[in-house]
């Protein structure tokens, strides 16, 4: 428990979370050993329970989780889907082993099975519904601490911790100040800054609604994607290269190339640092050699015109 130290002892905020998760509200049956934690009933016959006694509870369970050497000795359990997110995060923060679901029967006592396990203590969320390794708990002395609402059984359990374990965001929180108060004895966290995890994170999520989510998320990237394409502005089309590429502005490519020993551009070939030849480039592209007049039928032939090599005709 507390022990009467200011440290250990319970925050108005701690109570305010305690009573926003509905975490005294009780059953409305009360067990005969659960009627110690009830602190008054209701006109509507709906228990009270004192929430002193739970946080005392709730101390007693951390002190008794902290002084485990070995965190994966530590085993904690859920059978019904409203704990099984919590226990899985406790385990996360914690390094205790989860067991989120149907339990196997054997799996403290049968030692062939692979699942076999011989855990030092057992947490579990609620005790009617866990009662299969309660039993198997009581058979080979393991103790076990649950979370017990006014009508839970106690048979088999050491620590009892009052709580409304009926409702999500109670049990969820119940499994978060666990949690925490693990940490802050193990010293991996400090008890003059908050916890940076929400409580949020160890309540029970539906999966429909995580679906919906989803589906709903993705429709708005979708919204957004199209609504960037429609503001996109279009791209315009190049001018033309090669009218702006052209010296001079030439339009066509006849143009750069001229007559006269002109070279690209109308640049003289001289210009470029290469001699100009004596014969030039005509309009119609044929080589003009000055020092050969002559035509191709006197050096083949021997005269002006070519042989009638072909009688009846000429070439």
């Amino acid at each position: 428990m507390s022990g009467g130290l200011d440290v250990l002892a319970m925050k108005e905020d701690d109570i305010t979370k305690l009573l926003a998760a509905g975490t005294h509200l009780g059953d409305a049956n009360v067990d005969f050993q659960m009627a110690q934690y009830v602190y008054k009933v209701k006109n509507d016959g709906q228990p009270i329970i004192n929430l002193r006694k739970t946080w005392e509870k709730l101390m007693l369970a951390a002190r008794v989780l902290a002084c485990i050497e070995n965190p994966s000795d530590i085993c904690v359990l859920s059978n019904r889907p409203f704990g099984q997110r919590a226990i899985l995060k406790f385990a996360r923060y914690t390094g205790a082993h989860p067991i989120a679901g149907r339990f196997t029967p054997g799996t403290f006592t049968n030692q062939i099975q692979a699942a076999f396990r011989e855990p030092r203590i057992l947490v579990v969320s609620d005790p009617r519904a866990d009662h299969q390794p309660i039993t198997e708990a009581s058979y080979v002395n393991i103790p076990v601490i649950g979370f017990c609402n006014t009508s839970s059984p106690l048979r088999h359990i050491d620590i009892a911790i009052p709580c409304n374990n009926n409702s999500k965001n109670s049990l969820g929180l119940m499994w978060w100040l666990l949690c925490r108060e693990v940490l802050r004895l193990r010293g991996t966290i400090s008890r003059d800054l908050p916890w940076d995890v929400m409580p949020d994170l160890f309540f029970y999520r539906d999966p429909e609604e995580v679906e919906k989510e989803e589906q709903a998320k993705a429709e708005q990237e979708r919204e957004m994607a199209a609504a960037l394409l429609v503001t996109e502005q279009p791209i315009e089309a190049p001018a033309d290269q090669w009218m702006d590429a052209a010296p001079g502005g030439a339009s066509d490519w006849a143009a750069e190339t001229t007559v006269g020993g002109a070279g690209v551009g109308g640049a003289p070939i001289g210009a470029t640092g290469v001699p100009p030849t004596t014969g030039g480039f005509d309009q119609d592209w044929n080589v003009t050699a000055s020092t050969h007049t002559k035509d191709w039928a006197d050096d083949e032939w021997g005269g002006t015109e070519p042989q009638n090599v072909v009688s009846g005709g000429n070439w």
